[in-house]
Formats: C-alpha cells, structure tokens, sequence
C-alpha cells in the first residue's frame, strides 16, 4: 500500500518536471521571438518539448501493441538533447527539440539583417501559441501539485486508522 502511494508522488513529481521544461521552452521561445541571428547567422528556432513514456515499462510495452508509426517527423527525433526526469517510478522520458518549420520572412529594408530585397527572416514564433503552451504548462504544473497533495492527504489519513 505504501509502494503505491509514494509511487503517486513520484509519477506526479516526473509530470512537475515535464511542465518545467515545458515553462523553460516556452520562457527561451518568447525572449528569442525577436532574434535574428543567432550563433549558427540563422534565426532562432522554436524549442519544443517532446515526450513520450519511458522505455521498458509496463505502459510502454501496451502502447507497442497499439500504435504502430508509418511516417516520419523532425520532431520525432530530438536534435537537441533531453533532460533526465529523474524517479524510481519512472514513466516519461522528455526531449527538448528545435521545430525546423522555415522562418518568417518580414518585409523591413532598413532593417540591419534584411536580404538585398528588404526581407528580414524572423524567428518561426507565434506569440499567441506561446501563451497557450504556457498557460498550458502551467494548468497541469497544478494538476500534478494536487495530485500529490491528495496523496498526501491519503497517507496522513491511513496512519489516523
């Protein structure tokens, strides 16, 4: 009994960091929104956090009977690197990958960065998808956070029986 309550804190504590990476992404997206050129004289990409369940689990195992994938995707493989999520209990595996959707072409000649036709590449950053993923991110933070205090509440109950 108890193996599964604290089994519940670390499931919600792997779900906490997930939403983390997903707040950092989202943070990197918005500060960059404006960036030009970056270390490579490209535009910033957009940081995406992909996640998937981790390998050799029991959940992992029915989904390889259940979903079998035809193409392919950039996104489906990081080109970034991943973050550990770290857990005895371990069910998610998160990569952090660069959305390779081309860039916006904005019409600025005076800008210092515009191309001999007065075009500016932009980062590929919506603003508005931004705020969604963060509010997004944020609302299951919160799911997790009460998950684990209802199991909190279900251990201190136990030990008033």
């Amino acid at each position: 009994m108890s193996e599964n309550i604290f089994a519940s804190f670390d499931i919600s504590s792997q779900g906490m960091q997930v939403q983390r990476m997903r707040l950092s992404s989202v943070a990197n997206n918005i500060a960059n929104a404006n960036t030009t050129k970056g270390p490579d004289g490209e535009p910033y990409k957009r940081e995406v956090v992909i996640v998937r369940a981790a390998v050799n689990t029991p959940f992992e195992k029915e989904l390889k009977t259940q979903i079998k994938l035809i193409g392919t995707d950039p996104l489906h493989s990081s080109n970034i690197g991943s973050e550990t999520i770290t857990g005895s209990n371990k069910v998610l595996n998160a990569n952090i990958a660069k959305d390779n959707t081309p860039p916006r072409l904005v019409y600025d000649p005076a800008h210092p960065d515009a191309d001999e036709n007065g075009y500016v590449k932009m980062p590929n950053i919506n603003i508005v998808t931004e705020m969604v993923e963060m509010i997004s991110a944020q609302r299951a933070f919160e799911a997790n956070t009460n998950v684990v205090e209802a199991a909190k509440n279900i251990a201190r109950d136990s030990l008033e029986i």
